[in-house]
């Protein structure tokens, strides 16, 4: 069984202004050394007509994780994640996947970004799949509220900056 991610940022630029913010170079590399975690690299960045991918390495220093799962893994996690964001509509949509080292199984979800009366909304869905029987549920219920954690100091990264 997987859990469910679901997630609400508002922002009070338009969404093309946050969109050119979110897959800005720059913006994700000052990103990742602000919030990033350990050994944060912004591995990869191509524009391609009008959609925009990159590939995010961050690390999870072992000392920041529950018992749960330091006693699966050992040392530090590396999480490997890439976005791919296009114009949709009148806003912007992306896609998004993420393996964590060590742990077998994955995060994939979706973005929305459209324009609001007061600026823009960013709702993120996703989920969290382990696939370790018995435990597996238990720490996707931990990543899963990690990446809100995460989604929700990016978005105030991306509103302060």
């Amino acid at each position: 069984m997987a859990s469910r991610i679901e997630h609400r940022a508002e922002f009070t630029a338009p969404a093309a202004t946050v969109h050119a913010r979110l897959v800005d170079r720059a913006f994700l590399e000052a990103r990742l050394r602000a919030i990033g975690g350990k050994d944060a690299t912004l591995v990869e960045h191509t524009t391609t007509g009008d959609a925009t991918h990159y590939r995010l390495r961050q690390g999870i220093d072992s000392a920041h994780l529950p018992s749960a799962v330091r006693s699966l893994v050992k040392g530090d996690l590396v999480v490997e994640r890439t976005e791919t964001w296009r114009p949709e509509g009148t806003g912007f949509t992306g896609t998004t996947a993420a393996t964590v080292s060590g742990i077998p199984g994955d995060i994939k979800g979706r973005y929305t970004l459209t324009d609001t009366a007061t600026g823009s909304e960013l709702r993120t869905t996703a989920e969290v799949k382990v696939r370790i029987p018995l435990i597996g549920g238990k720490i996707e219920s931990v990543i899963a509220d990690r990446v809100r954690d995460l989604l929700t100091t990016e978005a105030r990264f991306a509103e302060s900056s």
